[in-house]
This record gives C-alpha cells, sequence and structure tokens, in this order.
C-alpha cells in the first residue's frame, strides 16, 4: 500500500465516520442525544482524540528523523566520496580506474534514485545493490600495492573511506525499508472513523460543519501521508535532495 493510497483510506474513514455521524443524529431518538449522552460522548471523544493526536505525534517526529538521518547520509556520504577520491589522486596514477569507477557508482546512484529508471523502489534497490557496489571499489583498493611508505598511508586512509562509504550505504538501505504495519494502519483507521462519528452525533447538520469536517478529515489524511513519504526519501513523492551527489559528480576526476 503507498502513501497516496494510505491517505485515502484515512480520509474515508474519518469523513465517512461524519457522515455517518450526522445520519445518526438525524434518526436516533432524542433521548440518546440528551444532555447526560452527549457529555459521555464528548469524555469518548476527548479519549480517542488525545490518543490519536499522540500516536501521530510521535509518528511524525519518528519520520521526521528518518527523513533527517538519510539526508544528513547523502550529505556526509557526498563529502566522503570527493575524499575518496582525492586520496586517490594523491597515491598516484594507478588509482585512475579506480576513481572512474568511483564516478561511475556515484552517476548511476543518481540515475538510479532520481532518474527513469524503474518504476517500483524495490527494483531500484536491487539494481543499486547489483552495479553500485562499494564493495568492488574497496576491493579495488585493496588490492593496490604501495611502493612507499606515503602510497601506504594513502591506501590506509582510503580503506578507511570505503568502509564509512559502505556503513552510510547499508544505513540508508535498511532505513527506507519501513512499512506501516496493517494491524496499526487498521486500528488507526477505526479511532478516527469512531472520533469523526462522535463528532458528527454532536454537530449541528449544515453547510459549514460539513466543510469543517472535511478539512479537518483531509488534514488527518495529510498526517499519514507524510509519515508514509518521509520513512521512503529515497523513492516517494518527498525525496531527500540530490544536490550533493550533483556536485560530487562534478568534483570527481580532476
Amino acid at each position: 500500500m503507498n502513501s497516496v493510497t494510505m491517505g485515502l483510506v484515512i480520509f474515508a474513514s474519518a469523513f465517512g465516520g461524519a457522515l455517518l455521524g450526522l445520519f445518526l443524529s438525524s434518526i436516533l431518538p432524542e433521548h440518546h442525544l440528551s444532555k447526560e449522552s452527549k457529555d459521555a460522548i464528548k469524555m469518548g471523544a476527548g479519549f480517542i482524540a488525545t490518543l490519536t493526536a499522540l500516536v501521530l505525534g510521535l509518528m511524525i517526529s519518528s519520520a521526521k528523523d528518518s527523513f533527517d538521518l538519510i539526508n544528513n547520509a547523502m550529505s556526509q556520504g557526498s563529502s566522503r566520496i570527493i575524499l575518496l577520491d582525492r586520496v586517490l589522486a594523491r597515491y598516484g596514477p594507478e588509482t585512475k580506474p579506480i576513481r572512474e569507477d568511483l564516478r561511475r557508482s556515484v552517476a548511476f546512484t543518481l540515475e538510479t534514485i532520481w532518474g527513469k529508471r524503474g518504476k517500483e523502489w524495490a527494483g531500484k534497490i536491487r539494481a543499486f545493490e547489483a552495479k553500485a557496489r562499494m564493495e568492488d571499489i574497496q576491493d579495488e583498493v585493496r588490492g593496490l600495492v604501495p611502493q612507499n611508505d606515503v602510497q601506504r598511508s594513502f591506501q590506509s586512509q582510503a580503506i578507511g573511506l570505503t568502509d564509512e562509504l559502505l556503513q552510510m550505504r547499508w544505513l540508508t538501505i535498511e532505513q527506507t525499508q519501513f512499512s506501516l504495519p496493517t494491524p496499526f494502519f487498521v486500528v488507526l483507521s477505526f479511532w478516527l472513523a469512531a472520533l469523526f462519528v462522535s463528532t458528527g452525533l454532536l454537530a449541528s447538520r449544515n453547510t459549514t460543519v460539513l466543510m469543517v469536517l472535511f478539512v479537518c478529515a483531509i488534514s488527518i489524511s495529510g498526517a499519514v501521508f507524510l509519515i508514509y513519504e518521509m520513512n521512503h526519501p529515497l523513492g516517494g513523492i518527498i525525496q531527500v535532495s540530490k544536490k550533493p551527489l550533483l556536485k560530487t559528480l562534478e568534483y570527481l576526476g580532476k
């Protein structure tokens, strides 16, 4: 289930619940909507609203942290790639093939994530793993034969940088595997439906109320949409910036 579908389901649950509440308020016997009954409904609705707001707030905070983590990993990874290229350049001309492979890896990453190579993120991940392996570049660096202490120092530094890039790469891949559990999604939809049914029961039946409930349902579904999108910062509508890697590509090989 993608972010748009999730948002639509949440909207349908919330606004559908509001319409149901408005309908029920017109057919229920008068004593079902007495002052005591309304007080009980308000108390229940307040409890559900507090619980839902708490859960959504925590989820938005977690999604923002996830998005920032990937964004920072992209920026830090880009700076380390440039540094790796400079270290290899200072090692000597024999590292030119490795530097070319590094540049191709960055170009392929850009095309894979922000280009039009695939329709599904899962396919992008498989392509990324198959053709942009930092392990291959690291093996090439390890295969260098230093002729002096200076080259040995540069080789050691380059190996350390490839280790850091590998860690960032796998962290990025793992961080993008988020999926909202189906039971949790069902429970959240039920909470929202119950909350909006309660609101509809207590509200007057007029256009202004209907529009307010519509906007509230849109807002709630937008929150769920943002949560899902920010947890998929490389494969959704809301993506991290590609500018760091584009800048990196300009510097590589110079």
